[in-house]
């Protein structure tokens, strides 16, 4: 009897660990392995984490969000693994399977996702640099205001002042850190910039009788001119004709900076009378500064430019994207004729 009676009570604990077991077994998997996401249908979403952030700003993150269903077994698990105290900032993708362990492991691990930054012709401006750098990492728009509007800076470490600052930018894609400062940023973009401007085509430019700032500036009208190399060549020897004999430039994708308006096909009369140095209508030699960012191409273009006596060209009335040549300004103006018939009947008026 007395055996009988020991070895229900040996099932009774037995039974009694298994279900033990398999409560924290359950347990363990709803707090620490089952996914606490909740992404309303999404396969993932951003958070972003501040540089100096602290445990109570990731929290506000993740709630704001709505991210995380339960917060009280996240807050066990993240502080189980000490995660308030290896904060780290950057941008994480949170994943609609993840679970309170993994999230809290990858910001201890500081596994953040890249940011590209592409630097591409739709950028031509400072203020559209600054506000695109600014909307894609942590860095502040009047921080990098204040950098690329720095004189001192700009002339000692780059050549360069704030109405040339694009001259520096090289158009490229960069795959950076969301929390990348300011100080990290621009030795990547100075060591493209070296990358295209070698000793040799610095000799090259002083060869030519222009600076870099002043290649690059001239590019980058050459380029919003044509995007045939061979074209390129022959247009930039015209405006370099034209510099040479004091002419006006009467470049039309300078008008059309200096109005700011970039979805014109077709500048007006009334264009070329805006008041601004980067109106080469009104005011002679070259503007202050690229009036877009320019391919390494374009440059060597420029640096190898086709000498001819040509000092007007006109893109063709066929639009293969080909110009008429010459230094006849009555032939020039009948090329201009034929290619505003050509437009008109397109129907492009602006």
């Amino acid at each position: 009897m007395a055996k009988s009676k020991g070895g229900i009570i040996k099932k009774i604990l037995i039974l009694l660990v298994l279900g033990a077991l398999a409560f924290g077994a359950f347990w363990a998997y709803e707090n620490i392995f089952k996914s606490n996401v909740h992404l309303n249908g999404k396969k993932f979403t951003y958070i972003y984490i501040k540089t100096g952030a602290t445990f109570n700003d990731l929290l506000d993150e993740l709630y704001s969000q709505n991210i995380i269903n339960d917060h009280e077994s996240f807050e066990w698990m993240a502080k189980s693994m000490h995660l308030p105290e290896h904060i780290n900032s950057g941008k994480y993708r949170i994943d609609a399977k993840m679970s309170n362990r993994s999230i809290a492991k990858m910001i201890i691990s500081g596994k953040q996702e890249k940011v590209k930054l592409s630097f591409n012709s739709q950028i031509r401006t400072k203020e559209q640099f600054i506000e695109y750098v600014s909307d894609k990492l942590e860095i502040e728009s009047g921080e990098l205001e204040d950098y690329c509007s720095n004189e001192d800076i700009l002339g000692e470490e780059y050549g360069l002042n704030s109405e040339n600052f694009m001259c520096l930018i090289v158009p490229e894609t960069y795959e950076v850190n969301w929390t990348t400062h300011i100080e990290d940023l621009f030795p990547l973009i100075e060591k493209s910039y070296s990358a295209v401007w070698t000793k040799a085509k610095k000799d090259k430019a002083k060869s030519i009788g222009y600076s870099v700032p002043e290649v690059v500036t001239i590019a980058s009208i050459v380029q919003s001119e044509s995007a045939i190399k061979t074209e390129q060549q022959k247009i930039a020897g015209v405006y370099i004709n034209r510099l040479k004999q004091d002419m006006k430039l009467q470049a039309d994708p300078t008008v059309v900076f200096a109005n700011g308006n970039f979805d014109v096909q077709r500048v007006l009369s009334i264009d070329k009378e805006i008041d601004s140095p980067y109106n080469t209508y009104r005011y002679r030699g070259l503007p202050p500064g690229p009036i877009c960012l320019v391919k390494p191409s374009v440059i060597d273009a420029v640096l190898n430019y086709t000498k001819h006596n040509y000092t007007y060209f006109c893109a063709k009335a066929d639009f293969s994207g080909y110009s008429n040549f010459t230094n006849d300004y009555k032939v020039h103006m009948k090329n201009a004729s034929a290619y505003q018939e050509a437009l008109n009947k397109k129907g492009i008026k602006r």
